[in-house]
């Protein structure tokens, strides 16, 4: 027997025949729990008082797996109650996302439908487009998709030919949906939010949009090549989501002293006086470390017949003293040495020959990996302190202790 939700899914208290017991599992002559089928989860609720755990279909048959084997047979008269409270979210989550598409059909080009899922927080759709989907353009989805809900719209199903549905320019067919489910039938249910949105679907829905409530949207990702998957919440995890929102835009506005609607430009202002800024502490960095450079310099030592610089340096990585290692090298000494005070510490050589032999020996002394090349090289993840590479680069020996 097929289930009779998705036509009466207000109905959630019957009482029928018990088809068949297997174990924990059951079939009913007549059912009214949906099970789970194209992103919709199954319904919940009770058979004679014990929990249905699942619901299932098996072909034409409708299975609902229950929390424990009952003590009835088949042909038993049963009381079976859904559980509104969950049925009710999902018509609700599932009537959005038919008004998601609605909003999705005068925003997006190139729209095709390309999935759906309802989970307790949250709902999602895949849309099909070529449309980048921005931030303005999920604001747009959403003002759109409430201002459905707030016309109080109203929401139909009815089974039509196949071949008329297929005819029909304004109906949205799920791809795999429709090659599993509508494939081979000669009928397909079509459901219609009035003068907004058409589509194939066999879930349970509103009979009005105003019953949805506020959808608040909530992110959007790319699952697959030419997906834009957009998820959204209705019920408490959406007016949750709306308040944290809520709130931070207005400790927002109280830490800028702003307005909600001065908030944009207000941050833009902020990110330009932190981009000077940060060009600022660049310059005075950049600065701090020629001076650095420029006492290392004046201080050089002789070791195995070549003048080498060599230094501790702060602030900076390894990618920051690289040019400048390979400038002075042959200008100011044969060879410059500095060595990062990062945890762990790095060191940068500059040459005129042999860089990358001196970062080998550093490295076979102090652990750690690296190389380059014959005129600039570096290491990272020395084991030392960087006074004590620092002393082994000047004399080509560990200082005891």
């Amino acid at each position: 027997m097929s289930t009779l939700a998705a036509a009466e899914p207000y109905t959630t208290r019957f009482q029928t025949a018990v088809s068949t017991v297997d174990g924990r599992d059951v079939t009913l002559e007549t059912t009214y729990f949906y099970p789970e089928s194209g992103g919709q989860p199954a319904d919940r609720g009770e058979i004679d008082g014990i929990d249905v755990e699942h619901v299932r279909k098996e072909g034409e048959r409708v299975v609902h797996t229950l929390s424990t084997a009952p003590a009835w047979s088949a042909g038993h008269r049963a009381l079976c109650e859904v559980d509104w409270s969950f049925r009710m979210y999902c018509m609700r989550a599932h009537t959005a996302s038919h008004a998601l598409y609605g909003a999705g059909r005068r925003v997006l080009d190139d729209l095709g439908y390309g999935g759906f899922g309802i989970d307790e927080e949250k709902v999602r759709i895949d849309f099909r487009t070529s449309t980048d989907v921005t931030d303005s353009t999920l604001v747009e989805l959403e003002r759109l998709v409430n201002e459905a809900v707030w016309d109080s719209r109203d929401v139909s199903w009815e089974e039509v030919p196949l071949s008329e549905a297929r005819e029909r320019d304004d109906v949205a067919f799920n791809t795999r949906t429709e090659e599993g489910v509508f494939g081979e039938a000669d009928t397909v249910r079509i459901v219609t939010v009035e003068e907004w949105d058409a589509a194939a679907c066999g879930g349970t829905h509103a009979r009005n949009t105003r019953e949805v409530g506020p959808v608040t949207l909530l992110d959007r990702s790319n699952p697959g090549e030419g997906l834009t998957r957009v998820e959204f919440a209705v019920g408490g995890a959406g007016i949750d989501r709306r308040a944290t929102e809520k709130a931070a835009a207005l400790d927002a506005t109280t830490a800028l002293g702003t307005s909600v609607a001065d908030l944009p430009a207000a941050v833009e202002r902020l990110q330009a006086e932190r981009s000077e800024l940060a060009k600022e502490v660049e310059r005075l960095r950049s600065e701090a470390l020629d001076h650095r450079l420029e006492r290392l310099c004046s201080d050089p030592v002789e070791r195995e017949g070549r003048t080498w610089v060599v230094g501790t340096v702060d602030g900076v990585g390894p990618n920051d003293v690289d040019d400048r290692a390979r400038e002075l090298a042959g200008q100011r000494a044969d060879v410059v040495a500095l060595v990062g005070r990062d945890d762990p510490p790095f060191v940068v050589v500059g040459a005129a020959a042999g860089a990358d032999a001196i970062v080998d020996d550093v490295t076979a002394a102090f652990g750690g990996g690296g190389g380059g090349s014959d005129r600039v090289a570096q290491a990272g993840g020395l084991s030392g302190d960087p006074e004590t590479i620092a002393a082994y680069l000047k004399s080509g020996e560990i200082p005891d202790g």
